[in-house]
C-alpha cells in the first residue's frame, strides 16, 4: 500500500506510525501529551477568536495553523530522542555532526562536548524540543522560542553540512521559517501571546525590565 500525506497524518496521530515502532504501549504517553497540546492550541485559538474581534483574518488563521504545523515538526523530532538519557538514533547523530561538520574547531567541541557528555545533553535536547512543541502550537513565547530554533538549526546546519544524506538548504528553510515567525510576532495570531500582551499579569507589567523582556519574547 502506497504512503500518502492524509493518511500518514493520521497514522501519527494516534501512534500507529513507524516513528513509534519501539516504543510499545508506552507511546500512548506521548500520543496522549501531544493531542493534548493540539487541544490546547485549538481552544487558546477559540479564546483569541472569541474576545478580539481583531483577530477574525485569515492572515492570523493562517499563521496560527502554520505554527500549529510546525510544531508536529519539532514533536516528531523528540520521538527519535527516546529512550532517555541516550539512544542509539542520538549517538548516531552526534557521531555524523562530529564527521561531517566543515570546521575542526566545532568537530573539537561536538567530540569534547556533546558526544562526551551525551547522556547529560540528550535530556536537554530532548526537554528543548517539547518545549519548542508546546511554545508553537500554543503561542507562548514564540519569539524567544523562535530565536532559540533559529541557533538551534544553525548548529545542525553547520555540524551535517558536508553529510552527503543531507540537504543543508533544508537547515535554512527551518530557520527562516522561525525568523519569520520572529519577524510577524506569530504568537500574537490566536496564541497565547496576545492573550497575555491584552492582560498583562500585574508582576510584569510591574517591573519595566521584566515588562520589556516579555515584550521581547512575545
Amino acid at each position: 500500500m502506497l504512503h500518502n500525506p492524509f493518511t500518514d497524518t493520521f497514522q501519527f496521530l494516534i501512534g500507529q506510525s513507524g516513528d513509534y515502532g519501539p516504543f510499545g504501549n508506552v507511546r500512548y504517553i506521548s500520543v496522549v501529551f501531544y493531542l493534548s497540546v493540539i487541544a490546547g492550541s485549538f481552544y487558546v485559538a477559540y479564546r483569541n477568536w472569541q474576545t478580539d474581534p481583531s483577530q477574525r483574518t485569515t492572515k492570523h488563521v493562517a499563521v496560527w495553523l502554520m505554527r500549529l504545523c510546525i510544531a508536529g515538526l519539532w514533536y516528531q523530532g523528540t520521538l527519535w530522542k527516546l529512550p532517555l538519557p541516550v539512544s542509539d538514533a542520538f549517538t548516531f547523530w552526534d557521531g555524523a555532526m562530529a564527521k561531517f561538520t566543515p570546521f575542526a574547531f566545532h568537530a573539537a567541541i561536538v567530540k569534547a562536548v556533546f558526544v562526551h557528555y551525551i547522556y547529560i545533553f540528550q535530556p536537554m535536547v530532548y526537554a528543548t524540543e517539547i518545549f519548542f512543541t508546546v511554545a508553537l502550537s500554543l503561542g507562548f513565547l514564540t519569539r524567544f522560542a523562535s530565536l532559540l530554533v533559529c541557533l538551534f538549526t544553525a548548529h545542525l546546519w553547520i555540524g551535517l553540512y558536508n553529510d552527503p544524506t543531507e540537504w543543508p538548504w533544508t537547515y535554512i528553510g527551518i530557520i527562516f521559517t522561525h525568523a519569520m515567525f520572529i519577524v510577524n510576532e506569530a504568537g500574537r495570531s490566536l496564541g497565547l501571546d496576545n492573550l497575555l500582551r491584552r492582560n498583562t499579569p500585574a508582576f510584569i507589567s510591574r517591573n519595566p525590565r521584566l515588562a520589556q523582556a516579555f515584550a521581547l519574547a512575545t
